[in-house]
């Protein structure tokens, strides 16, 4: 109101009168030009919601029937005690893990591996709710024949399987990335569903730095992860949402939550646009920390507020469940932080639980050595680690003292493409 000119008397409406319409002119600079005196924009925008009565905003058609919605929140991946088993690294990402314990590439040492994860003894059981399969793994069959699907489902798990097809990069911007995958996903996820697939995830990643994110990176991210979800429960599958802040850089904690802070809440109104039920979803973040080259060390309870702080600050209590990647850590940090959040003080509405793929693995692999004849050895260390991690996702954990030294240390890879 403030910029706006008065309104001249002669053109005051009286309750019996309609406003006149004003002469047409091109507008330059926020004032008309020509046809009279200038009137400001903002001041011919008000005359203007003055003469014609607001537009109703029209009842959306409903994305989800009550059947599909009961379908979707009636699959329970996250339970006391459960979290997620991420295998669904790709071809290249597992490539460099096989490297780095002398393992050839090869498919049937992928087979392999991830038939030690999947045929651990019982003692997974009570720990694990899922598990993120990468294509490949979604055919591929144990030593008794049994495909790794119906592996998972004896075990008391669901199956989940990747979707996205990968980062690139976003331009207009100086290094920031979108995910790729979108085209055919209607058909694909309509294919895995068939195939035994009862979730799906799908990464979106995001980076700290004197100017990053960008706006554009964040909507656009935000914006992807919502059709992705919204194509997912169209066809019976539970989104898994991953919007990843890569913990490289030297930023520090109040920086990190910060930009969490603007990332989720973009997440979620962008899957309100979408009219993504999020009763049928669950969210994949990173925990708030410190930047890997951070000077300073934070500990699991100051990680343990700025996260939980940052979801009460974003995520609605309709989201049943929220599953943190382990983002770099090492194995025995993931289960510390992850404990420490679940002793929070403050209200938290949702199950918060892990979904990790190194911090579940990386002693394993080490024992493994791609040598069958450690297979024992190497379901063992997992067994340690999924026991570890249902006991942090209730609270309950405490170290023991007798993980190995690969638990100890850092699992962080520079710009992580997964």
């Amino acid at each position: 109101p403030s910029q706006c000119s008065p309104v001249p008397p002669h053109i005051r409406p009286t309750p019996s009168q309609s406003l006149p319409v004003l002469p047409s002119a091109p507008v330059f600079g926020g004032a008309v030009w020509g046809g009279g005196p200038a009137v400001p924009s903002p001041c011919r925008a008000l005359l203007s919601q003055r003469r014609r009565p607001a537009a109703a905003m029209a009842p959306p058609v409903p994305a989800l029937s009550p059947e599909q919605k009961k379908e979707l929140a009636t699959i329970r991946i996250v339970a006391p005690g459960k979290g997620i088993l991420a295998a669904d690294e790709s071809t290249g990402s597992i490539a460099k893990r096989l490297s780095s314990v002398g393992a050839e590439n090869t498919e049937e040492n992928r087979r392999w591996y991830r038939q030690l994860l999947f045929t651990a003894d019982k003692r997974v059981e009570p720990c694990i709710g899922g598990v993120i399969l990468f294509h490949e793994t979604m055919y591929q069959k144990a030593d008794d024949g049994r495909p790794f699907p119906q592996v998972i489902r004896d075990k008391g798990a669901l199956v989940g399987i990747k979707v996205d097809k990968g980062v690139v990069p976003l331009a207009g911007t100086d290094g920031e990335t979108t995910t790729q995958g979108l085209d055919g996903l209607m058909e694909r996820c309509a294919q895995y569903k068939k195939d035994g697939a009862d979730f799906a995830k799908w990464r979106c990643v995001l980076k700290i730095s004197a100017h990053t994110p960008t706006r554009l990176a964040i909507m656009e991210n935000a914006n992807v992860l919502a059709r992705y979800a919204s194509i997912c429960q169209q066809n019976g599958i539970v989104p898994i949402v991953e919007p990843e802040i890569l913990p490289d850089g030297d930023h520090d904690l109040k920086t990190c939550q910060y930009v969490t802070e603007k990332v989720l809440a973009a997440v979620y109104k962008a899957l309100s646009d979408h009219h993504v039920y999020l009763e049928g979803t669950l969210l994949k973040p990173n925990m708030v920390t410190g930047g890997h080259a951070c000077s300073t060390k934070y500990s699991p309870e100051e990680i343990a507020m700025a996260t939980v702080t940052a979801l009460r600050r974003t995520v609605p209590p309709a989201v049943p469940g929220i599953t943190f990647l382990s983002g770099g850590q090492s194995e025995e940090e993931a289960s510390l932080n992850l404990n420490a959040i679940n002793r929070c003080p403050l209200p938290r509405p949702w199950a918060l639980t892990f979904s990790y793929g190194r911090a579940l693995q990386a002693s394993a692999l080490k024992a493994w050595a791609g040598k069958k004849d450690n297979t024992k050895v190497a379901q063992e260390e997992y067994v340690k680690r999924a026991l570890a991690n249902s006991l942090a996702c209730q609270g309950k954990y405490t170290p023991s003292g007798t993980a190995g030294a690969a638990a100890s240390e850092s699992l962080f890879v520079s710009n992580h493409a997964y």
